[in-house]
Formats: C-alpha cells, structure tokens, sequence
C-alpha cells in the first residue's frame, strides 16, 4: 500500500496501528485542510487512518486530472504530419522581420499538401490545418520583429503557437549601401521551422 506522504507501506501500517500519533506530528504534506477533514474520520469505527489518507490522496489526484482534461479539451493536442524548415536573410536595411518573412517562404515554398484537399484524411481539410511556428532570431533583434506580418506569409492554416527563441545570426555582408537604406553592414539572418498537423 503505498500513502502519500508516508516512506514506506510500513510505516503507513504503523501510522494506522499506532493511537498516539496525532495530527500536529504527521508530515506536512498530510496538514493540509483537505487532508485535516479526511483525517478527522479517523475516529469513526471501521475506517483506518491510512485507508483515509489513501482517499485524501486520491481525491487530490482525480481533481488534479479533472483539470489537466479542461486544458486538453481547450486544446487539443496537433496531430502532427510533418516539418518544413527553411532561413532567410536580410542583407540590407537590417529589418529583421524581413529576414522572418523570408524564412518562413523558404520553409513553406517548395512543399505542396494535397491531402488536405483531396480528402486523403477523412473529415480533414484545410480549415483543420494547424500551423506551430518556431523561429531562431538574434536576440538583440527580437524586439524589433513583427509577428504579425511574419503571419502574413501563410496563406492558409490556423496558426496555434508562435515561438521565438535566440538563433538566427548577424553577420557581416561585406557591403555597406546607403542607397538601399543599410545603417551597416550588418547581414540578418532567421531560421524557421514550421509543424504542419491537424
């Protein structure tokens, strides 16, 4: 039998067994209001103290599932078919949402998905299609990204998620052209990787 916060199916039958312990003595983790009120049944005959702990615990888990199910069925999890990588740059301008834009169109140019349109998985077309974008960017450029005009480049798919973690790249483009609006020579680079499900 195993009690929770009890070492050992020993001590939870010693506990049980043992009529001077009192609640002041037991672990904390059993001093909690809900476990207090279950543990004051201890005094009713044919109900042993650890069989009541059991209850406090379980009663505790099932609430703690009970809530976990809320967050799954606000949402589901994406059944996921596959991933499409791909980096742009921007190598004047230093606009690193271009450099996004761009990443975004290379992981997503060159792929075509019939089935979701050709009915290949049933009951699944391309209003089910869920997008989870994830992007690599300079953190010293992060700021400075338009998440909104990055979105812009899918053309269809309900985006779920939209991540941006350090990545990407700055580097130097050897050229500096104040014409096309270059405050350095600095080269922005992006990486994407798109998860394409339903």
């Amino acid at each position: 039998m195993a009690c929770r916060g009890l070492s050992s199916p020993f001590h939870a039958y010693a506990y049980s067994n043992n009529k001077k312990h009192h609640r002041h003595s037991l672990p904390k983790q059993i001093q909690s209001p809900i476990n207090r009120n279950l543990l004051s049944l201890q005094s009713s005959p044919g109900i042993p103290s650890a069989v009541v702990i059991t209850r406090a615990a379980a009663s505790t888990a099932m609430d703690s599932d009970e809530r976990r199910a809320e967050t799954i069925s606000e949402n589901p999890p994406m059944k996921l078919l596959f991933v499409e990588m791909g980096v742009g740059y921007d190598q004047h301008g230093q606009d690193i949402t271009a450099a996004a834009m761009r990443a975004c169109k290379d992981a997503i140019s060159s792929n075509s998905i019939p089935a979701f349109r050709s009915g290949a998985i049933p009951g699944v077309n391309t209003d089910q299609m869920k997008l989870q974008i994830k992007l690599g960017v300079p953190r010293s450029t992060q700021q400075f990204l338009d998440i909104e005009k990055v979105k812009s480049v899918f053309p269809y798919g309900k985006i779920v998620s939209f991540e941006v973690v350090d990545g990407g790249l700055i580097c130097s483009s050897g050229v500096y052209l104040e014409a096309m609006g270059d405050k350095n020579d600095d080269c922005y680079v992006v990486n994407a990787a798109v998860y394409v499900g339903y």
